[in-house]
């Protein structure tokens, strides 16, 4: 587990995490919550295209568990057992490292 300051600096250390080359996968899990100014749509877009760049680059799977959502309340909902995308985004990884294994046979 590595915590980073906010969602948007999550692309650089996902990288320096990948390229480490110590794991089968890297999950980027954090919640982006709209505010009144369009601050929430440079940091989500720029969390999302930075992780998934890291993913096409990185030759491992990198998950992008990162919510966004327009309140506190919305985040707090899908971060509950019934509805629990962290978990939903680990599940991915293992599928996705296995995925890739079976690929690598072939």
């Amino acid at each position: 587990l590595i915590r980073v300051p906010g969602a948007f600096d999550l692309p650089l250390v996902v990288r320096r995490i990948a390229a480490s080359r110590r794991c089968d996968a890297v999950i980027a899990l954090g919640a982006v919550i709209r505010g009144g100014t369009a601050h929430f749509d440079y940091v989500a877009g720029g969390a999302a295209t930075g992780i998934a760049k890291v993913g096409h680059d990185a030759g491992i799977p990198v998950i992008f568990g990162v919510l966004t959502t327009e309140n506190l309340e919305q985040a707090l909902a899908r971060s509950c057992d019934d509805d629990n995308k962290g978990e939903e985004s680990v599940r991915t990884a293992i599928e996705m490292v296995n995925l890739v294994r079976t690929l690598s046979r072939s």
